[in-house]
């Protein structure tokens, strides 16, 4: 299935020169030798009780639609994310002091998340393999990862991030001064956990940035940087919920990192009463995330006036049962894998039953399903909506860039390209030729809803640094084979390698070379990646090799 498959044939099945190239790179490594932060990392989640995962669905109807569902199966089974910077690290503008953030990469988890950095294989050595959750055949160029908790853990865990790194989180609460603060929590129609504002001391009761005790023995979160983006998680065994985080940032951290703050609570102040629509509320939450935003840039325009220019786009969703809620800003994607509704066969109908068996066997299959809507000057419409809303600018697409600034016609932040105000605050080197009063971009987002059926295998979240490289069908193709190949693989680490490795082929190096470039200028040839995985099956099909 296009370039995907055919590399993976190269890098697997093969017995051609590159093939044997990348197995030159596979080692293993010790873990008792530091391990570097900064790179990336790669986590999983798999469900800690999956006995009564017999039949997912109850029957072959896929629909998107913007009408909720009460059923209370769980939907997901395995959740696999990767991460890696191509950019260097940037304190916030914001910051009254140095907080001590070295790593361009960082990662914080509760305790049923396994994760590690990501480690380049030594150059040469001997074929390893670590086995265990999450974890099978080293793949190419990075080690396997997540490692479980055997006897690597100490290890793993001596080099896990210091909680002290993440400090600017909470730090932000004091530099930006906005309501974080915590009531209690109230149930709403669809049996998630709700927190309400209040006065009064401060509770970090924020599923999102709490410490691990004050979260809850049932809820399960995780939280990543690197370089510009930031990735958030949080799982709720209980109420069959996810809640997925995705912000690609640009120009600068604040954005991103407010995001990483904000946006969870303030979906979830929106999401309640029974009478909520659960993609409204997501706008809303997002809406009130970005004024919040947007009046500290203006609270602080005069000392911070950069904070006018960074931003970020924005990929959420919501998981509940079978349904899967999308919001997004910018060209962070959402791609669906599933069987084709026209299986070949024998000609006869099939059985519903009969039909969720087959499919479940069937290899190098699937289709890709795009869910969001990229807001890039690329689409016809978003550049003609540009234009009719600026008619006598004629450089309001210049360049194939919004004001020959922006590719993305839609974003969080970014100020100034919302008002003239903010761009006149900025220096005048990133200062654009504003027109009128009117924005050239917004933070308006489209919102999908999605009620998954059998024909529905996996669904890949990321940053668009993966569609650099890939397509939509290209990425899904080299999911499923490699999850055909190796059933105990992690897909959303090999997504990431993968990327490195055909930017590196592209640029006429190798893997190692491309890695030995230093962050920043390493951005020439890449962008920071954030892909995340899940699979509405477990084991994503059982090798028959």
């Amino acid at each position: 299935m296009g370039n995907g498959l055919m590399k993976l044939n190269l890098c697997f099945a093969g017995d051609c020169e590159e093939s044997s190239r990348r197995r030159k790179d596979i080692a293993g490594a010790d873990l008792s030798d530091t391990l570097d932060e900064g790179l990336g990392h790669s986590f999983v989640y798999m469900k800690p009780d999956t006995s009564s995962r017999t039949h997912l669905f109850s029957t072959d109807s896929c629909s998107s639609t913007t009408t909720t569902a009460s059923s209370m199966t769980t939907a997901f089974y395995t959740i696999s994310g990767a991460s890696i910077s191509a950019n260097t690290s940037t304190p916030l503008s914001t910051a009254l002091f140095d907080l001590g953030i070295e790593k361009a990469s960082a990662f914080e988890s509760s305790r049923l998340f396994s994760s590690i950095p990501l480690q380049p294989v030594p150059r040469s050595g001997p074929l390893h393999r670590v086995s265990g959750i999450g974890s099978g055949p080293i793949s190419g160029g990075f080690l396997s990862a997540p490692i479980p908790e055997t006897q690597y853990d100490q290890a793993a865990h001596r080099h896990k991030p210091k909680s002290k790194k993440w400090n600017f989180l909470r730090n932000l609460k004091k530099i930006i001064p906005i309501d974080f603060k915590l009531e209690k929590e109230t149930k709403n129609r669809y049996g998630i956990d709700t927190p309400r504002s209040q006065t009064g001391e401060e509770d970090d009761g924020d599923l999102g940035m709490a410490s691990p005790s004050s979260r809850g023995e049932n809820v399960q979160w995780a939280q990543g940087k690197a370089g510009e983006d930031r990735v958030h998680v949080v799982i709720s065994e209980e109420h069959d919920l996810v809640f997925v985080g995705i912000y690609d940032g640009f120009n600068g951290p604040d954005a991103t990192d407010f995001l990483l703050q904000n946006l969870y609570t303030n979906v979830f102040r929106e999401v309640k009463g029974e009478s909520a629509d659960v993609l409204n509320a997501m706008a809303e939450g997002l809406k009130k995330t970005e004024a919040d935003y947007l009046n500290i840039t203006d609270l602080m325009l005069n000392e911070n006036p950069e904070l006018a220019l960074m931003g970020s786009c924005v990929l959420a969703m919501l998981m509940k049962g079978q349904d899967v809620f999308l919001m997004n800003v910018g060209d962070s994607r959402a791609v669906l894998a599933r069987v084709p509704r026209e299986c070949h066969g024998n000609g006869r109908p099939r059985a519903s039953h009969d039909l969720y068996k087959t499919m479940s066997d069937l290899k190098h299959n699937l289709v890709s399903h795009q869910l969001t809507v990229d807001h890039t000057t690329s689409s016809k419409e978003e550049a003609k909506r540009i234009k009719r809303e600026h008619p006598n600018d004629s450089s309001a697409i210049k360049n194939d860039r919004v004001k020959g600034s922006l590719k993305v016609t839609r974003a969080f932040g970014a100020a100034y390209l919302k008002h003239r105000k903010w761009n006149d605050a900025v220096l005048e080197a990133f200062r654009v030729e504003y027109k009128g009063n009117s924005p050239y971009i917004n933070c308006t987002p489209s919102l999908h809803h999605h009620k998954l059926c059998p024909r529905d295998k996996f669904l890949i979240l990321s940053s668009d640094g993966l569609y650099q490289y890939f397509t939509n069908s290209e990425a899904v193709s080299e999911v499923e084979t490699f999850m055909s190949i190796f059933p105990d693989g992690d897909p959303a680490q090999h997504l990431v390698e993968e990327v490195v490795f055909r930017a590196a082929k592209q640029a006429g190096m190798d893997f190692h070379e491309l890695l030995d470039i230093p962050q920043g200028e390493r951005r020439m040839y890449h962008d920071d990646v954030s892909i995340i995985v899940i699979s509405f099956e477990g084991k994503l099909w059982q090798s028959s090799m």
